[in-house]
């Protein structure tokens, strides 16, 4: 009998990195997670050891295989989905030159100031679709040439490779071999054109970025390279599916149809819709983006973001003491039949799309002598729903299309009384799947549609299952009247 193939899905997260093996009916049969450290040099700086998130990718590769008791040559393909904007820098021979910067970083602020201040922001809205800010890749790498002794000469003579977390993977994988990005991730760079796929000379030149330090922009389902050298896997493994980690779980939630959407619930929340094959420039203050590639057809995406989602959460246990942990909050929301009058706006670091006001500030609205605890938690997760609806809005008036079906995921999406609220306020059914591993998936499904391990993305549509589908209970007078609370309540913010 011959012995059982596998995908393996590397999620290279901003605080751990996992590592998910599946079979060909897409059941999770091993999984390997480790946590690896957070240095912040400053107030507002944010970094990672490269080195270490290879060693962390080894370990976890080798934990996966020893759970689903597989041997390294049963994978038949590797998919990497991974934390989007991180910057990295090293040398052909694979030694970082610096500390990877992080997407959270905000050391580039003043370079973004600077350039909107000279008029460059309606260009790189335009050429890249996305704004000036130091959450993308492209300032943080400037600031590595202009710091790092001798970086700028070594990177314009070829010596040096850039790349985000799924470029450095690729090229530990392969031994050196191959320096390779895919369209999602440099769609993030502010570097890339985002109608021809091709790096942009105007964004290289506003940026001071050499071409020679550039990968290889690639599909997100193809072969790049297979591993060499690696300790977790023999030679030979085909490395075939890269895409962002909000893009692979579009992906992995089988929204490949123009209007499909899915809304992640962590830390903060990501919209992403389906807006079909050409790019859609927002109105509204959401971001465009290549969803992703496959062969000779790019898919895009419309992306909005709320800073704050399960954070929020987070502070009504760590805060202000309310819960004892995260998973408590529904239970006190319980206790009440409604928030009452309460509104709470969740702009804890300031307010995201469609907003982008980073001085506004979080607020309860409506207290009175009867308010509980029990008002405040309902409060708290009514106002991350309110967040999504905004973004949901903003999306409609971009795309032109309503939202037929909300796809979500994340740990928030756990959450029954969240998800029938969102489900409410947006007027459409919410759809929970029963893997909410999605990031995970739609990197295995890249990275085996990558070598024909599924044949098209209809095998996974088939593989998608429903586990609870949240519908809209309220009326419209109701809803109306939520909304109204809302909206009058962010003017306050």
């Amino acid at each position: 009998m011959p012995a059982t193939r596998y995908v393996l899905a590397v999620d290279q997260g901003t605080t751990s990195t996992r590592a998910v093996l599946l079979d060909a009916k897409l059941n999770v049969r091993g999984v390997g997670q480790q946590e690896f450290t957070q240095h912040f040099p400053k107030p507002g700086l944010v970094e990672h050891d490269l080195q270490e998130i290879w060693d962390t990718t080894e370990r976890c590769i080798a934990r996966a295989l020893k759970q689903a008791n597989a041997k390294g040559s049963q994978v038949a393909a590797i998919g990497i989905t991974n934390q989007r904007e991180t910057t990295g820098l090293w040398t052909a021979a694979g030694k970082p030159l610096h500390r990877a910067i992080v997407w959270q970083d905000r050391r580039t602020s003043d370079l973004c100031h600077e350039l909107k201040a000279r008029g460059e922001e309606a260009r790189v809205r335009r050429t890249t679709g996305l704004v000036l800010d130091p959450y993308f890749s492209g300032t943080k790498l400037k600031w590595l040439l202009d710091h790092v002794k001798d970086a700028r000469r070594r990177a314009a003579q070829g010596e040096l490779r850039f790349g985000t977390i799924d470029t450095w993977l690729v090229f530990k994988m392969t031994g050196g071999a191959v320096h390779v990005t895919d369209a999602t991730n440099a769609s993030r760079t502010l570097l890339m054109n985002l109608e021809t796929l091709a790096w942009d000379d105007a964004m290289l030149s506003m940026l001071d970025v050499p071409r020679a330090v550039l990968p290889r922009i690639a599909g997100s389902a193809e072969l790049y390279g297979v591993t060499r050298g690696m300790k977790s896997l023999p030679d030979g493994v085909p490395v075939s599916g890269i895409a962002g980690d909000q893009q692979a779980a579009l992906f992995g939630q089988a929204c490949f149809d123009p209007g499909e959407s899915k809304c992640t619930y962590g830390t903060g929340a990501f919209l992403l819709m389906n807006v079909g094959t050409r790019p859609v420039q927002s109105k509204a203050g959401l971001l465009s983006t290549v969803a992703w590639r496959l062969g000779d057809t790019t898919t895009y995406a419309l992306e909005g973001s709320a800073f704050i989602a399960g954070a929020a959460v987070q502070w009504l246990r760590d805060g202000l003491g309310l819960i004892k942990k995260a998973s408590d909050v529904e239970a006190l929301a319980k206790t009440v039949k409604s928030s009452g009058a309460v509104v709470f706006v969740p702009a804890l670091a300031g307010l995201g799309a469609p907003h982008w006001r980073p001085d506004a500030r979080g607020l309860f609205a409506g207290i009175d002598r009867s308010t509980t605890k029990g008002h405040l938690a309902r409060a708290v997760l009514e106002g991350v729903a309110f967040q999504i609806q905004d973004l949901a809005e903003a999306m409609k008036l971009d795309s032109g299309r309503a939202i037929p079906a909300f796809k979500v995921d994340g740990g928030a999406a756990k959450n029954d009384l969240l998800m029938q609220f969102q489900a409410d306020v947006l007027g459409t059914n919410v759809v929970r799947p029963k893997n909410v591993e999605t990031t995970a998936l739609g990197a295995a499904f890249l990275g085996g549609l990558g070598v024909g391990f599924w044949k098209s993305p209809d095998d996974i549509r088939r593989a998608w299952k429903a586990d609870k589908v949240f519908k809209p209970k309220l009326s419209a007078e109701e809803r109306a009247h939520h909304l109204g609370k809302w909206r009058d309540a962010v003017k306050r913010a």
